[in-house]
């Protein structure tokens, strides 16, 4: 390889942590700029209970998101999360309620998420199905399988140590927000700086390139599903926890949430780019707005448009920035 190769793939990461960052900043600007806006049309959003309700409620699906963005970044998908996310609910709460030791019913739910999602990335790996065909075929399992089993009913009477939510570290931070913080930095800093993490990238970003390096792209997948399987698992211990009920049905397009959160955090659709910090700023946004909605008396409902146009609008720049990027 000639040292001009040399070093253009060593800009190239480099412009591309650039524009990472800067949008990770401008994620970080709309967050505060929003939170100003809707608070001087409604000095009400700014109510400490309004803001800590936005990520106590939300924690969960920037939990999530963390997953979502390495399986994005590894060039695959996955729409089951948010059916798997409510059968591990249920397990936990299930087990809880029936006496089973708390840890145990918190271990259950971390144990069932990776093997659920590494069986999944053995099927995509090596057999080399399309990673949204298996994740379809997945969320109509679980969401069958859950509906069928429990009847629709509510899992209630859960045990007062069973509320992970509840917790607070020296009486001041949330268990929700500080695990949401630590699996953020974590991720982000394993990704960046460890040999498997930066295999991610190489896959989703070019796999016959990864695989001459001596990258394995099928174990590289499997390792990505499995690490989603336990961030799911934690999600869903966050998302049972926060209420005194467990819904034992799916939550509404909670998959179409994360994935959002994820593009709009930066990871491209395409794979091979982005990072789990902008996800995670992009979960909060999100939820952000959804809570500003109600404050300028605009239908919730319309969250949903919202996360649409961000999606379409974070894609489109994305690939424009990709032509832009491959012909400099």
């Amino acid at each position: 390889m000639t040292a001009v190769t040399l070093a253009g793939a060593e800009a190239d990461p480099r412009r591309r942590l650039k524009v990472l960052a800067s949008q990770e900043a401008l994620l970080a600007i709309a967050v505060i700029g929003l939170a100003v806006a809707v608070g001087l049309y409604n000095p009400r959003f700014l109510a400490a209970r309004n803001l800590s309700d936005v990520l106590l409620g939300n924690a969960y699906i920037a939990v999530a998101a963390v997953g979502m963005s390495m399986v994005i970044v590894s060039g695959n998908i996955d729409i089951s999360v948010g059916a798997l996310i409510g059968v591990l609910a249920t397990i936990s709460g299930t087990l809880a309620v029936n006496g089973a030791p708390i840890v145990i019913a918190w271990l259950a739910a971390l144990v069932a998420g990776v093997l659920v999602m590494a069986l999944q990335g053995v099927i995509i790996a090596y057999l080399r199905i399309p990673a949204i065909v298996v994740t379809l075929g997945m969320l109509s399992i679980l969401k069958g399988g859950l509906i069928s089993v429990t009847g629709g009913k509510w899992i209630t009477d859960l045990p007062d140590s069973f509320h992970l939510a509840d917790i607070e570290l020296s009486g001041v931070l949330p268990f929700p927000v500080f695990l949401m913080i630590l699996v953020t930095v974590l991720a982000a800093l394993w990704m960046r700086y460890s040999a498997s993490g930066r295999a991610i990238y190489a896959v989703g970003g070019n796999a016959e390139a990864a695989r001459l390096c001596g990258i394995s792209q099928p174990r590289t997948i499997v390792m990505v599903f499995a690490l989603h399987g336990l961030f799911a698992g934690a999600a869903a211990l966050l998302y049972a926890t926060q209420l005194r009920v467990i819904q034992s049905t799916v939550p509404p397009n909670l998959e179409l949430t994360i994935i959002t959160a994820s593009v709009v955090g930066g990871v491209s659709i395409l794979g091979g780019v982005g990072t789990v910090a902008g996800s995670t700023l992009a979960a909060v946004l999100i939820a952000e707005i959804a809570s500003a909605l109600v404050f300028i008396d605009v239908s919730p409902y319309w969250i949903r448009a919202v996360q649409g146009v961000l999606i379409l609008v974070t894609v489109i720049a994305d690939i424009l920035r990709r032509r832009r990027m491959a012909g400099a």
